[in-house]
């Protein structure tokens, strides 16, 4: 048989990059990359019942031997999954996402292992999907180029940064580019920017009262305007080009310590997250993961 594709074992928190639904087969791509079909979509394939892909992820650990059977066809091509699927959370909806790698070997047992229960449309499936041809499949199916792609939760980021990169002036700095660090941290989180988690806008709000009220301006010289866009798919750009503060980069340790110790340091990210959860634009749990991810951080030390 032809070599199973490797799933890479990720340290972040994965999230559904692409999905559709084809002919019944339910079908995406994880944020890692990693190919899936849904349980419903993999019975399809294997021409068996829901239930029974259910059956075999609840009893994985066990020895049944089914189970042992599709552990081996697993190890045969270099695999091991402590789960058979990968557990995420899409708009709100908690769902398992079998990689391709499970996938092909519960449909190779089906295709020749399963005595009895061998089924005809599982044999026609693993010949037409074997080796990479699951992967490749789905990748086209969803319009994924693994090559040439940013990944959904990080575009939004990706495309403010390229409209904003070189935008200020030389010898200033941004609040949204100098604090970058900032939201890289919170992505690897998983909680990632979008139209309606825009911190670099309380960032820039409580920056500018910093400065006004001590005055910095007489210590660093005056800040100055620069044109500041929005990706055209944000509500925020309906209003472009705005109009945003850059500030000399004589001030950047001052913002460094200001941001380090007041902003974070004394709870107005916080508060800006809470604002956001009573807003109802950011669900209070991401809100939790966000203020948690900087407890033990080094720059509140």
């Amino acid at each position: 048989m032809a070599n199973l594709p490797t799933s890479p074992k990720s340290q972040m928190p994965l999230a559904i990059d692409a999905q559709i639904e084809i002919d019944g087969i339910g079908m995406g791509v994880l944020s890692d990359g990693t190919p899936f079909l849904t349980a419903r979509g993999l019975a399809r394939l294997c021409g068996i019942q829901h239930t029974s892909i259910l059956d075999i992820a609840n009893d994985w650990a066990s020895n049944r031997p089914a189970i042992t059977k599709i552990h081996s066809l697993l190890q045969t091509h270099g695999l091991t999954y402590e789960e058979p699927y990968t557990t995420v959370v899409d708009k709100g909806t908690m769902s398992h996402a079998y990689p391709d790698g499970v996938c092909l070997a519960i449909l190779e047992y089906y295709a020749f292992e399963a005595g009895i229960n061998r089924k005809d449309e599982a044999l026609m499936n693993f010949r037409l999907l074997a080796g990479k041809a699951l992967r490749d499949f789905i990748y086209t199916q969803v319009g994924y180029d693994p090559e040439n792609h940013v990944p959904t939760q990080w575009k939004q980021f990706h495309d403010r940064m390229s409209l904003v990169y070189n935008a200020v002036p030389a010898g200033y700095f941004g609040v949204f580019k100098e604090i970058a660090d900032m939201v890289v941290h919170l992505g690897q989180s998983g909680i990632h920017i979008d139209s309606t988690f825009v911190p670099d806008g309380s960032v820039g709000i409580h920056w500018a009262k910093h400065w006004k009220a001590a005055e910095l301006e007489n210590v660093y010289s005056p800040r100055i305007k620069y044109e500041h866009n929005y990706p055209d798919y944000f509500p925020q750009a309906l209003s472009n080009p705005q109009e945003s503060n850059c500030y000399p980069e004589s001030a950047l340790g001052e913002f460094r310590r200001w941001f380090r110790e007041v902003y974070i340091g004394a709870g107005k990210f916080e508060a800006y997250l809470t604002t956001k959860v009573k807003a109802k634009s950011l669900p209070i749990s991401v809100a939790q993961l966000a203020i948690s991810s900087y407890a033990n951080q080094p720059l509140l030390k």
